[in-house]
């Protein structure tokens, strides 16, 4: 019975990580929108879906390091920028408006969204967490 356990688990995490590439005309159209709008001259070093137990997302690597994760559906889960500024166009204007005014001249170079929150990382190192109505409820150091 140990035996059949350890074997079952061990396949179900063999298959839990199902990442196989993908092109950009096979995104979601709002993922394929989203990149033509925000991202335009930027150049695709790769693109993939990635599969877990439950959940399928996208992932796009641009060739300057810059990284898009993508809903099943296509909507934007996070946007990182490693080395320039998110673009103001995704930024909810009331966070952008917030980090303006208690960090000025401070860029945002990653922000992440669920249906509850947005988590927002300052190129100074502070990460910033805001509730659904745009309010900071935590600041991380």
């Amino acid at each position: 019975m140990l035996l059949w356990v350890a074997c079952t688990a061990f396949g179900l995490t063999a298959c839990a990580d199902d990442d196989r590439p993908v092109t950009l005309n096979q995104l979601p159209a709002a993922a394929q929108q989203f990149i033509q709008t925000h991202f335009p001259n930027e150049e695709i070093s790769y693109a993939k879906i990635e599969r877990d137990f439950l959940e399928k997302r996208y992932e796009v690597v641009f060739v300057g390091s810059n990284k898009i994760e993508f809903y099943k559906d296509g909507r934007w889960k996070e946007v990182d920028c490693k080395y320039t500024a998110v673009p103001a166009s995704i930024i909810p204007e009331k966070i952008q408006m917030c980090v303006d005014e208690s960090y000025s001249g401070v860029a945002i170079e990653k922000i992440e969204w669920n249906r509850r929150r947005y988590e927002v990382k300052l190129a100074n190192g502070l990460e910033l967490t805001f509730n659904k109505k745009l309010t900071v409820v935590k600041i991380d150091d």
